[in-house]
């Protein structure tokens, strides 16, 4: 099952199913020696419709196993249009999902909560079959996604929402035995306001809302912004403090700076670690993607933590080293323009690391096509303190998306990078301060690609470069209960 499809753009190192829509992840929790993650899935096609929760379970997240579809939608039940997004806690021998039940005469801004259990390590899950928290509480405009974890001897959920007031809300719920749920109150509600000194907004509401508790520092509040009529934008962070069942956090920082992440949620693994996924939707007209029989992938799995100075890091899981294969490229010296330098061929799917000194604007080029018309740029721009990926010519087909997307990067010191970049998905890390940027891009050149460092005029740069070949994951065969999605 690890033979890939032969879509140029079809991702391998990331994890999702061979065909048809995907969007959230979902129900992600370490249970019976298995890392789960379920997402959003429309098993009839590659648009967002009919969803269900299809599924997967790991014992190491580099082999994983295909497992039948954990949530449908019941017809004429209480999600009879929709099993939305939500996530799932293990208890025991139970592994309980708990879900927005989406009906469209109930009103699509509306999806209460529900669940479903399963005692059989995820394999079958049985529907609860009526609302947990029927209503939502007064003065809410949009209610979803609900985030439930355990806290002590008790459980506590997050529900995202918007409130008529004008706020956008994470709101605060607690239970003693995950049947029976009482209303606190919202854990934190806001205006929307500016992120990370941008002009972007913290949306009208809340999707997703996901707690990183504190590890002997600050929590965080991850979010996904929302704002009517645009609907999804982007993933934005609060860090703060938890007080009698309120969050008090500082400004909005991003989550992740790329156009391209959305809905993320977190999983605690058996080491403390706790790990995040989010979805990398398509950047192309949807016809093109519908054509393809594929839309949507999760990003790699990424270790997440607030730092001793108060900012939210990320990098890939320990676990991707494994996926290297063979150094392709390694790299080592200076330039002083205004010639670019070639560094070296990679492929299609590669895991990089860079070491980079410039005296002004350098960085990287990843050439796709022989002509080197297609490319795509991770720029540092040591004036603005940015670092930018820019995407203008990554593909010569126009119904490819374009544009260019910065991260602040530290000024007088080393750049350090690692760069994941899976067919049509870049992750881009820099290493110096554990921030992330996630785009999609789809070259269209059939021959090799080549990595350049360039300058521009009157910058020297000393580089140091290594690029190694990225294997897929292992995709077990399925059991007779999912093979019909495969």
């Amino acid at each position: 099952m690890s033979t890939p499809p032969l879509d140029p753009h079809y991702p391998v190192a990331h994890l999702r199913p061979p065909r048809n829509w995907l969007n959230d992840p979902n129900g992600l929790a370490f249970h019976d020696g298995h890392y789960h993650v379920s997402y959003q899935y429309n098993p009839y096609g590659a648009t967002h419709a009919n969803l269900h929760w299809g599924h997967f379970r790991s014992p190491d997240l580099l082999s994983w196993e295909p497992l039948p579809i954990a949530l449908s939608p019941t017809p004429g039940g209480v999600d009879g249009d929709g099993c939305f997004s939500g996530n799932a806690v293990s208890d025991g021998d139970r592994l309980v999902a708990f879900y927005s039940a989406h009906l469209v005469a109930r009103s699509p801004q509306h999806q209460p909560v529900t669940c479903a259990v399963s005692h059989d390590g995820g394999t079958t899950f049985r529907p609860r079959g009526e609302l947990l928290i029927p209503e939502p509480p007064e003065g809410c405009t949009m209610y979803r996604d609900p985030y439930v974890w355990r806290d002590g001897d008790g459980w506590r959920m997050l529900v995202g929402a918007a409130l008529a007031d004008g706020r956008a809300a994470a709101l605060l719920y607690d239970s003693p035995d995950l049947e029976t749920w009482a209303y606190r109150g919202p854990f934190l509600a806001r205006r929307p306001e500016p992120v990370g000194g941008t002009e972007e907004l913290t949306g009208d509401g809340w999707e997703c809302p996901q707690y990183l508790p504190a590890a002997g520092g600050q929590a965080a509040l991850i979010f996904s912004t929302w704002t009517e009529p645009t609907g999804p934008m982007r993933v934005a962070a609060l860090i703060g403090e938890e007080h009698d069942g309120h969050f008090e956090a500082g400004a909005p920082v991003w989550a992740d700076h790329g156009p391209d992440c959305y809905a993320p949620a977190l999983l605690r693994a058996p080491d403390g670690r706790w790990l995040l996924w989010g979805w990398s939707w398509e950047a192309r007209d949807q016809a093109w993607a519908v054509a393809g029989g594929w839309a949507g992938v999760l990003t790699v799995p990424r270790e997440i933590h607030v730092g001793g100075d108060g900012t939210l890091r990320q990098r890939p899981a320990t676990e991707l080293l494994t996926l290297r294969g063979e150094r392709t490229v390694q790299a080592e010296g200076a330039t002083h323009g205004p010639e670019p330098v070639e560094l070296g061929s990679v492929g299609r799917a590669f895991d990089l690391t860079a070491r980079l000194e410039p005296t002004g604007t350098a960085g990287l080029r990843l050439l796709t096509t022989p002509d080197g018309s297609e490319y795509l740029d991770i720029r540092l721009d040591p004036d603005a303190g940015e670092l930018l990926v820019d995407r203008h010519h990554a593909s010569l087909d126009t119904r490819a998306h374009g544009g260019a997307y910065r991260m602040p990067c530290p000024t007088g010191q080393p750049v350090e990078l690692r760069v994941v970049v899976d067919h049509s998905i870049a992750e881009v890390f820099l290493t110096s301060t554990d921030q992330v940027l996630t785009l999609r891009f789809y070259p269209t050149g059939q021959g090799p690609w080549r990595l350049q460092a360039r300058t521009a005029p009157d910058t020297r740069l000393r580089y140091a470069v290594d690029a190694w070949e990225l294997h897929p994951l292992v995709i077990k065969t399925p059991t007779a209960g999912a093979a019909e999605q495969y």
